[in-house]
């Protein structure tokens, strides 16, 4: 299944949970974080502005990005991948290098 997100929306596969602390100790699924970081996957056409033209979003397919703590409804894909669909505006920052 392939996802095309509309208008100012796009599709973020988050970066995996670290399984491990720094000093070493196995973390249970529970005491995961999730990351706040992850890879644009799709982007939509862009944000339809006031006076009827429309905006190209800022971030592109295979920008890496950091984006708020609750941003986006998570959705599974044909291959059990999870990814999630945000508005532009959740995003934060592209992170590059």
């Amino acid at each position: 299944m392939k996802i095309q997100p509309l208008g100012d929306r796009v599709v973020v596969e988050r970066e995996e949970a670290k399984a491990t602390t720094a000093g070493g100790i196995v973390l249970p699924d529970t005491a995961k974080d999730k990351p706040q970081k992850g890879k644009v996957v799709a982007v939509g056409d862009g944000r339809i502005t006031k006076d009827g033209k429309r905006r190209e979003l800022q971030v592109k397919i295979g920008d890496n990005v950091i984006f708020t703590s609750y941003a986006g409804d998570p959705f599974k894909l044909d291959a059990g991948k999870e990814v999630l669909l945000m508005r532009e505006d959740d995003i934060l920052a592209v992170v590059e290098g």
